[in-house]
């Protein structure tokens, strides 16, 4: 019996120790959470002087904006600010003072490459600045906290993260998974001691065109800040007036995986920063700003952190020399325009060269004496293995240029000289190309309508492969964007099915998650399915087309200049030209051409004769065809859209 009494003491005495440890254990947590809580709270009243509440009077955007945030740089009332969350046609902009008044503010600078605007506000009171946090100090899993003051002036808002990147958007911001969108846009991003990391404001990794500015990410848990040891040292300039943009070298790299491959040159552009420091065509690029180049990836993160007006060291790698230079990056690069032959080239070629599958009327090549069946195999001194070599090698070269080229006929090889001129607009008067007189290998993928399904993602997609499909012959692309509503598969089969085999095209049909609204974080999504067709099918890289209607022609511009390492082509019907910071470089290497099909009377229609116009003085090639309603696309016209993707490969 005593023993049991002994045993039933000892457990008794453990429970009591373990409830004792348990509540030691949670006390210590609880206070734990309760010195975070204290510390979160105590850094945003550090930071809370310094944030700024801007009002903005004036302008039709304005009214359904409402106030943004500002941060304040400067004792004297400097502040930076979201760049996209001010519109031009602000007439005025009243900013918070320490002491709670207003006084009105105006807009100085504009740093074109962070998304951000520099504004004086005209007060003699003095702001208090926050504590800079130094790039080396930035560190992966420290707190991140968005500060804002958008719904008050007298109170701040505040979203509780950590820093998760500290090198994103190619160099220029550093990243946190706190909430971020327009409710702090413009405000700091600071740590747990009340110290400044950077400015809060949208940004995009894929910034081409301008087509997003990283609004889409809202409250995703992706959110950037620009840090501000990168902007001080520019602040007096910008005191001045002197806006910053991205700055540019005027090169194209070799196309395929940025992470993977090096930075290898396939063309300088003419007049351009890269020329003028002696940088030619198959240089690599193996140093730039005394760091190391080894990839695509790293050479863009370097480049990105620079701005127009910047000299920087440059190495290259040219053979088995190192060769040094200095290069000053440009703020705008001479409109580039592609030149022209004037050919098509047979796609089913097997010898060395280019054979000529069509010559336009009154091109280069026709007075040159070039006819069909003519086979190229020199440029200048440079043997070419086929079209696609070609079309990159004539990338260095501006219309105007005089260019020796060497063709074959009849097993005759003769030498001619001709003289570049502008890559046509023109859809020429082509037959359908044939398919090659050999057997067709046996075929064991599906056609006809084919689903495309992504395990990852709910959105739809179904592809239309030709009945005809065959595996030793280039299709082209077609990806069909639907406007709001307009998911039929079965009119997209009756439309395109017969052109689809006639013209050795694939069209691919991905769907909105919600059919009656795009949104433009789908991007990746229709990436993803290009993907996937790329990898099971054979895709001429030449003839990738976006096309939509409407909002789904929006999508399809989108796309276009986003993912320009693919893309060749977009057709947008009817279709708002989302162009939001304007239009990036025509790319020597990575053509892209544009045929707009425009509606009379249709309410976008003038912004989207403005859009055409500034792509045009940017020298894109752009084609445009008017219907008098939406919506009413002819046979007619889809044959001839055919055609025109045809033709996209020209040289």
């Amino acid at each position: 019996m005593k023993t049991i009494h002994m045993t039933k003491y000892k457990s008794l005495l453990v429970a009591m120790t373990l409830a004792v440890l348990w509540n030691a254990t949670a006390y210590a947590q609880n206070d734990l959470l309760e010195q975070e809580e204290k510390a979160l709270q105590a850094a945003v009243a550090k930071a809370s002087p310094s944030v700024v509440q801007l009002e903005l009077v004036g302008g039709l955007e304005s009214q359904e904006l409402g106030p943004v945030s500002g941060l304040a740089v400067t004792e004297d009332g400097y502040v930076f600010a979201c760049a996209s969350l001010i519109p031009s046609n602000i007439t005025s902009i009243l900013a918070t003072t320490p002491s709670g008044k207003r006084a009105a503010a105006k807009v100085v600078a504009h740093d074109r490459s962070r998304n951000l605007v520099l504004l004086k506000v005209n007060s003699t009171e003095s702001y208090p600045i926050l504590e800079i946090i130094p790039r080396n100090e930035i560190i992966v899993g420290q707190w991140g906290i968005a500060v804002g003051r958008t719904f008050s002036r007298e109170f701040t808002n505040q979203s509780v993260g950590i820093i998760s990147a500290t090198n994103r958007v190619w160099g220029k911001a550093i990243q946190t998974d706190a909430k971020i969108s327009p409710a702090n846009y413009g405000g700091p991003l600071i740590d747990i001691h009340g110290r400044a990391y950077g400015v809060l404001t949208p940004l995009t990794p894929n910034p081409q065109g301008g087509q997003s500015d990283g609004s889409e990410w809202y409250d995703s848990g992706i959110g950037f800040a620009v840090p501000l040891a990168d902007l001080i040292p520019h602040l007096e300039s910008m005191k001045q007036g002197k806006n910053l943009y991205p700055g540019r070298l005027g090169i194209s790299l070799i196309a395929g995986n940025l992470y993977d491959l090096p930075a290898e040159v396939v063309a300088v552009q003419p007049k351009s920063p890269a020329r003028e420091a002696g940088i030619r065509k198959g240089d690599t690029i193996i140093e730039l700003a005394g760091k190391p180049v080894a990839r695509q990836s790293e050479l863009r993160h370097i480049l990105g952190a620079h701005y127009a007006g910047d000299t920087i060291g440059v190495k290259i790698q040219r053979n088995d020399d190192v060769i040094e230079s200095e290069i000053t990056l440009a703020e705008k690069l001479e409109p580039y325009q592609h030149p022209f032959l004037g050919i098509l080239p047979d796609r089913h070629q097997i010898q060395p060269g280019v054979l000529i599958r069509y010559i336009y009327p009154g091109s280069v090549a026709e007075q040159g004496g070039l006819q069909i069946g003519d086979r190229i195999t020199k440029l200048n001194e440079t043997v070419i293995q086929d079209h696609n070599q070609l079309r990159v090698e004539l990338a260095s070269f501006e219309p105007s240029a005089t260019v020796k080229l060497e063709f074959v006929r009849n097993g005759q090889a003769t030498p001619i000289e001709v003289t570049l001129t502008a890559l046509t607009v023109d859809t020429p008067a082509i037959q359908a190309p044939p398919l090659p007189e050999t057997p067709a290998p046996a075929n064991t993928l599906a056609t006809g309508l084919v689903e495309i399904k992504l395990p990852e993602e709910a959105n739809e997609c179904h592809a239309i492969i030709p009945n005809n499909y065959r595996h030793d012959v280039p299709h082209g692309l077609v990806i069909w964007l639907h406007a709001p509503g307009d998911i039929n598969d079965d009119t997209l089969v009756a439309q395109w099915e017969t052109l689809a085999a006639k013209y050795h095209l694939i069209l691919l049909s991905p769907k909105a998650a919600d059919e009656n609204r795009w949104q433009p974080s789908e991007i990746e999504f229709i990436r993803k399915t290009m993907d996937n067709v790329l990898n099971t099918y054979n895709i001429d890289r030449n003839r990738i087309v976006s096309f939509g209607r409407q909002a789904g022609g929006a999508m399809a511009l989108i796309l276009g200049f986003s993912h320009r390492d693919l893309v060749r082509g977009v057709i947008p019907v009817d279709a708002p030209f989302p162009l939001r910071a304007g239009i990036t470089p025509n790319d020597p290497a990575e053509r892209l051409a544009m045929h707009a099909i425009l509606v009379k009377g249709s309410p976008v229609r003038a912004a989207v004769d403005n859009a055409i116009k500034a792509l045009e003085s940017a020298k894109y090639p752009v084609s445009k065809t008017e219907l008098d309603s939406p919506g009413k696309i002819s046979d007619e016209l889809r044959e001839t859209l055919s055609r025109w993707i045809d033709s996209l490969d020209r040289i």
